[in-house]
């Protein structure tokens, strides 16, 4: 981010690091295998041959225990044909139409397929078994408006073993936090590219390194399956939570909206002629020989691709699944670092079950409760250290870019100092990157009319 600031100082007034999107996955681990399954069954003293009327009354405990809260505040329930049908959408103009500012606003019923368990007949054992597989059943998915976190979503599967997925999005709880504290701001769709105190908005976003995940995460589960843990008889057990998809973003606001656009068509064509496949590699945490070559054990796929948003072109470099991508709109840019299989990242770490022992590089995990320094609670664990190191390495890449003129200031942020206008990066305060003083479905969001390519001005929070 130096290098990058250095460069573009006279037409950057600031910068917000934090999470964008997240998704959560709920598994009760003893009853995602065979043997587990089969340990639950005994202890609640289920015979095989009841094991399809058990579960069946124990799918229609979890779907009226879900549903009861719908039902009496009168929100719909809607079943839904297709699984490739928008939740999203459907949310959206529900929550539009009904005005529903806070609260519950519908929830869907869709057949998906799933991880389960049934009992079969071995012929040649001449017994029955329990065995794993995929199949089908109903999953739930409720949309909110939550009080704290904002526009989020969360699906249960109906059918042992229970699993489920949480989706909020890091920006939505900020423009919250904003709001609440009475900070004014601008939004453009999911983006923050306008705020009064941008400082205090950089806490707010380092503030959520912090949470107790798992708390949280509980606080939201008892909303979309109530019926846990009485669901399970004699074997009460915990939801182990983790991150299934997290992204880490960097949005650089910008003075001029004219600019963001000629910048960016610098940016791309610099990063298409220059970054080869090992720049890639070292950006999303692969390992990269002394020799500038790509690994020779390397058996993965790197992809570069070049698309026209509608908000500007977006370049995206991906590593098996993980990606590192830059896009522009009015008054923003935007560097995101999206992490699918975190295991391709090394961290400084104890064993799981050793937290006294020796530390070593070993793989990123997925659990929300992975400690990372310094004493930081944070979705999969050391996971947004290296959503900061792809997003900043890829930044710093871009240091050989030809500097532009700094023109004279338009819009909002404070007036550039000759140290900006000379390259200099100054220290911003609180840790903000201030120059002179950032599926399962994703998270809906309503993007406000914008009166000019630049957005509209600073307002204060909504009631």
């Amino acid at each position: 981010m130096q290098a990058f600031l250095r460069v573009f100082a006279g037409l950057v007034w600031g910068v917000l690091h934090g999470f964008d999107r997240l998704v959560f996955r709920g598994h009760l681990r003893q009853l995602t295998t065979v043997p587990g399954m089969d340990r639950f069954l005994h202890t609640n003293r289920i015979l095989y041959k009841d094991f399809k009327t058990y579960v069946q009354q124990r799918t229609e405990q979890l779907i009226d225990a879900s549903l009861e809260a719908a039902r009496r505040q009168q929100r719909p329930i809607i079943y839904l044909p297709s699984s490739s049908l928008s939740k999203e959408d459907q949310a959206l103009q529900i929550a539009t139409r009904d005005g529903v500012q806070q609260g519950l606003i519908a929830v869907f019923k869709c057949v998906e397929p799933c991880w389960t368990f049934d009992v079969h007949r071995n012929r040649a054992r001449k017994q029955l078994e329990l065995q794993g597989k995929m199949g089908k059943c109903l999953f739930l998915y409720h949309y909110y408006q939550h009080p704290e976190f904002g526009a989020l979503y969360g699906r249960v599967q109906t059918w042992f073993p229970f699993a489920m997925q949480i989706g909020l999005n890091g920006r939505e709880w900020l423009t919250r936090q904003l709001q609440k504290e009475g900070v004014p701001y601008r939004r453009y769709d999911n983006k923050v590219t306008g705020v009064g105190d941008l400082p205090r908005a950089q806490q707010l976003l380092n503030a959520q390194l912090q949470e107790n995940w798992p708390q949280r995460l509980e606080e939201i589960r008892r909303l979309i399956h109530p019926a846990h843990p009485d669901l399970l008889g004699r074997v009460p057990l915990a939801y182990y939570w983790s991150v299934f998809q997290s992204e880490w973003a960097s949005d650089f606001l910008w003075h001029r909206p004219e600019d963001v656009d000629r910048v960016q068509q610098t940016l791309v064509r610099h990063a298409v002629l220059n970054f080869r496949s090992v720049e890639v590699l070292r950006f999303l945490g692969q390992k990269v020989p002394a020799t500038g070559a790509v690994h020779g054990h390397f058996t993965g796929e790197i992809t570069t691709t070049l698309k026209r948003r509608p908000e500007g072109v977006c370049l995206r470099h991906t590593v098996n699944g993980n990606s590192i991508k830059t896009y522009s709109g009015p008054e923003f840019l935007r560097v995101e670092t999206t992490l699918n299989h975190p295991q391709d990242f090394k961290v400084y770490r104890t064993k799981e079950n050793d937290p006294t022992g020796a530390p070593a590089w070993r793989q990123l995990r997925k659990g929300v409760a992975d400690p990372a320094p310094p004493r930081h609670r944070v979705p999969g664990g050391q996971r947004p250290v290296c959503g900061r190191t792809g997003g900043s390495q890829g930044r710093d890449a871009l240091e050989g870019v030809d500097r532009p003129a700094v023109p004279a200031r338009a819009g909002p942020g404070p007036e550039p100092t000759e140290a900006e206008s000379a390259g200099a990066e100054p220290a911003g305060p609180g840790g903000c990157g201030l120059v002179g003083g950032d599926p399962g479905p994703p998270i809906y969001r309503q993007r406000a009319a914008q009166p000019g390519r630049g957005g509209p001005a600073l307002s204060p929070p909504l009631e």
